[in-house]
This record gives structure tokens, sequence and C-alpha cells, in this order.
């Protein structure tokens, strides 16, 4: 029985200072559908606040979302504390970028967003897109 508290220690080793697995950069989750009125935009911020998160439109055709998502980082001297041994950091950090090409039905100047228990949603209405006028030409 002595080899199972052996085992799961050697399993359950605490992470370095410098362990690779802990993430600099973060891709969050997103959802995007699409209805009669609108296109909806749904990402997982856990943790964050609406002041973190930066929402921006480029030149009328690319959705950005950016941040940067703060948790436990093994390299910072005040997270480091005595007697205490991290024994697994899964929780993701770092800064994110998600950029989206939006339709051309897009109405880009009445994009509502909001913020609710981790979750940033944003909605983006659409618009009729006019079809060209063809005229047609008579050949003589």
């Amino acid at each position: 029985m002595a080899l199972i508290p052996q085992l799961l220690e050697s399993i359950f080793q605490p992470l370095s200072l410098n362990d690779s697995s802990t993430s600099k950069f973060v891709n969050p989750r997103v959802d995007w559908k699409e209805n009669e009125d609108a296109h909806v935009f749904k990402v997982d911020l856990p943790g964050l606040n609406k002041e973190e998160i930066k929402v921006e439109i480029e030149e009328g055709k690319v959705l950005q979302i950016s941040g940067e998502i703060k948790g436990v980082d093994l390299n910072k001297e005040d997270q480091k504390k005595e007697n205490e041994t991290w024994r697994r950091v899964e929780r993701p950090r770092g800064k994110f970028c998600r950029r989206f090409w939006l339709p051309e039905n897009a109405k880009i100047d009445e994009v509502k967003a909001s913020m609710e228990n981790g979750v940033l949603t944003l909605t983006i209405p659409k618009q009729e897109i006019k079809k060209p006028e063809v005229k047609t030409i008579e050949i003589n």
C-alpha cells in the first residue's frame, strides 16, 4: 500500500516556476449564430469585467475582441508565499484577440454589447442588402 502515495506524488508533482503549460496567450471560446434579425456572438471570458475587454470594428468589416485574463502567474514574487505549494494551474491566463470578418449585411452602427456571468454577448443587427439595379439594353 505504500506504493500508492508515492505514485500519486509522482503524478501530481508541483508545477515549476517555468512550466510551459501555463500559456501566455488565451483563445477564448466564441459562439456565433445568425437569426433573421441579427448576428449574435457569445464569448466566454470568466473572471473579467467589461472594463477589461475591448470591442472594435475595423474598417466596417472586422470585429475584434481583445483583452487580458489575469490569473496565477507563478513567475511573480507576490504570488509565491511561504508554506504554499501550487499543485496545478489550469485556468487560462494571458492576452487574447479574436477577429471575425463580418458579413456585408451587418449594421455596425447599431452593435449592442452586454456582459453577464463572464459571458460577453454582442448583437449585430442585420440590414437588407439592396440588389443592384439591372438595366436591360436592347440590341438593334
